[in-house]
């Protein structure tokens, strides 16, 4: 068994993000242009904040890779923060850091920062909020990028739209990704009218009425969440499984879903509708054709039956609640006199769901990876794909 590990570090205004991914098998094509494809990927959406116009994310590969490809060992990759020059003399690590300016003691409601103090004994909650920042997450996607391009290398692909941004819904939300299951569009036509669009939505009169939305919501100081679908396709039978808690698949990207600033809910294939439904109409007919093998044709259990792959697309939704940074701050407590205030304010974005999109993708491919890893053993591609090609083989033949 291989096991994936990532392990991210770096603060908001810190000089760097840092990651370290160990378990990549070698022989895998991995370029710094194919990480900064995903990394711009994120940094897109209407509705960002100011720091979008700052960072223009690039990553540097420091190990692992060499002549564009893995070589098994651990891959250890950086993205410069740009703002580091104006922070620098306030996040410097030294004894000579200016930690008094730019101090939080006004907890924003919602955010990490008031138990984040209590628990680590700061009274400056500058030490959580840098931290506990989204930006984190430029380095998850760098990390999910060489995730990712192991899954293409066995034909595994990964997709997202936005189906909604606070009130304003994607009317045609219910069927687009069934369409693209039943083979009437092309996964790949979807995920490029979401690349697109400025919302990350993959249809044009949604995308006005999400723009309209975010435009009022910024207006009035206030910021909007929104419901996030993730699709993967071309997974073979039995990644995950059901005989441990913790190596179902479905555990696995419920926690990683969740493991997302912001994400407050997950549901896989029909979700919290399926308990509104009797059992005919939430679970999936199987069918078998010669040349084809077994099949369903709906994919109510969104691709994962008692905690395995079942080779139908993986369909996931996510809920983001909105940021708890807003420019017209909620009633608070400033610890430094438990006086009655309002919230400090950071910059900040008033929607990032499409950003938030990309994220899910990246930790999407993750698990995905550490579950084909874990399915084939194997310290090179080659070994992968050839034993992926015996698991479509034995599926079809079973």
């Amino acid at each position: 068994m291989t096991a994936i590990r990532y392990l991210t570090a770096g603060e908001s205004h810190g000089p760097a993000l840092t990651v370290i991914i160990e378990g990549i098998v070698a022989g895998l094509p991995i370029t710094t242009a194919y990480i900064n494809t995903q990394l711009a990927r994120r940094q897109k959406g209407y509705g960002r904040g100011g720091r979008m116009a700052i960072e223009k994310d690039q990553a540097t590969i420091l190990s692992g890779i060499r002549g564009g490809k893995t070589l098994g060992s651990p891959i250890s990759l950086q993205i410069e923060n740009r703002d580091w020059v104006n922070w620098q003399e306030i996040m410097s690590p030294h004894g000579d850091a200016r930690t008094e300016e730019r101090q939080v003691t006004c907890p924003r409601p919602g955010h990490a920062d008031l138990s984040g103090a209590i628990k680590y004994g700061h009274r400056d909650m500058r030490n959580i909020l840098e931290r506990s920042s989204a930006r984190e997450t430029a380095a998850r996607v760098a990390a999910g990028a060489v995730a990712r391009g192991l899954l293409e290398a066995v034909g595994i692909k990964i997709y997202s739209h936005v189906l909604s941004i606070g009130n304003a819904t994607n009317p045609k939300e219910a069927e687009l990704y069934k369409e693209a299951t039943a083979g009437r569009v092309s996964w790949q036509e979807l995920q490029d009218k979401a690349d697109a669009s400025q919302v990350h939505c993959s249809d044009s009169s949604a995308e006005a009425t999400m723009i309209a939305a975010i435009d009022k919501a910024k207006a009035e100081g206030d910021s909007l969440g929104g419901i996030i679908e993730i699709a993967a396709v071309g997974l073979p039978v039995g990644l995950g499984s059901y005989s441990h808690d913790d190596r179902r698949l479905d555990s696995q990207i419920a926690g990683a879903m969740m493991s997302i600033q912001a994400i407050k809910g997950v549901e896989i294939g029909l979700g919290f509708e399926s308990a509104r439904q009797i059992g005919s109409q939430v679970h999936d007919p199987i069918y078998h054709k010669e040349g084809k093998g077994y099949y369903r044709q709906t994919n109510r259990a969104g691709g994962i039956e008692g905690g395995m792959s079942n080779s139908e697309p993986i369909i996931i939704r996510i809920a983001m609640k909105p940021i708890p940074t807003l420019y017209q701050p909620l009633d608070t407590i400033d610890i430094t006199n438990r006086q009655p205030v309002k919230a400090s304010v950071e910059r900040s974005d008033t929607c990032a769901v499409p950003a938030a999109a990309i994220v899910a993708e990246a930790q999407l491919a993750l698990v995905l990876a550490q579950a084909l890893l874990t399915t084939t053993g194997g310290d090179r591609l080659e070994q992968i794909q050839e034993r992926v090609q015996q698991m479509h083989k034995d599926a079809n033949n079973f």
